[in-house]
């Protein structure tokens, strides 16, 4: 009777971890989620997307018609805002500009708030959460750029930790001149290390990137 019931036991534990490891995603299963529901915001957003090619003819995007553009090589989409430095043409960043960046993050998948660095409604009491931008280092190699924070905003540095600014961010600041105001889609392959892990895409609202001062 004692064989019967451990062989049973046994029975049950095995059928439950098969069930377990049978309801784990693949990564090319949690891709094929990611890229569900970034094709659902967009839709849900009314994005009118463009593509590289259109937008290189004048590296703008059209707000009133809510247009991003796509970038093939790396899945991002872009919406400027506001290019930045009307005044001054040429003030780009360049590699070794410190540049501070005030933002909205938002979870695609869920539509959740995330971080920020900006004074939001709920959350103006919460003084620590934007009293300071987040603050980079970037610098450009031959064709590829790297960003790393000296500080992070009291929500990033809570919740990721993580020194690395998303290759997404960086990929884009070619287009842009100091004080530039975007939005962004970034998906998890060029997002901060926590949407690699779990192959998460974010939306961001980039308030401004814009050069340090100091």
């Amino acid at each position: 009777m004692k064989k019967l019931l451990f062989l049973f036991l046994s029975l049950l534990v095995a059928g439950s971890l098969f069930q377990a490891c049978d309801n784990q995603k693949t990564y090319a299963e949690m891709l094929e989620d990611e890229k569900d529901a970034v094709n659902k915001f967009i839709s849900d957003s009314a994005i009118h997307i463009i593509s590289q090619a259109e937008f290189e003819r004048d590296t703008m995007t059209n707000v009133s018609r809510n247009e991003y553009v796509s970038f093939s090589s790396n899945g991002v989409y872009m919406q400027i805002v506001d290019r930045g430095s009307e005044n001054n043409k040429v003030d780009t960043f360049a590699s070794g500009d410190l540049i501070c960046v005030r933002y909205v993050e938002k979870n695609i998948a869920t539509r959740e708030l995330t971080c920020f660095d900006v004074a939001l409604d709920g959350y103006m009491d919460a003084t620590q959460y934007y009293s300071n931008p987040a603050t980079f280092r970037y610098t450009v190699s031959s064709s590829y750029a790297t960003g790393i924070f000296l500080e992070m905003d009291y929500l990033w540095a809570y919740t990721y930790g993580n020194t690395a600014v998303p290759q997404g961010w960086l990929a884009i600041l070619p287009y842009l001149r100091n004080n530039a105001h975007v939005k962004l889609i970034i998906p998890s392959k060029v997002g901060h290390s926590s949407a690699q892990q779990y192959v998460t895409p974010y939306f961001y609202d980039v308030w401004a990137f814009s050069k340090s001062k100091s």
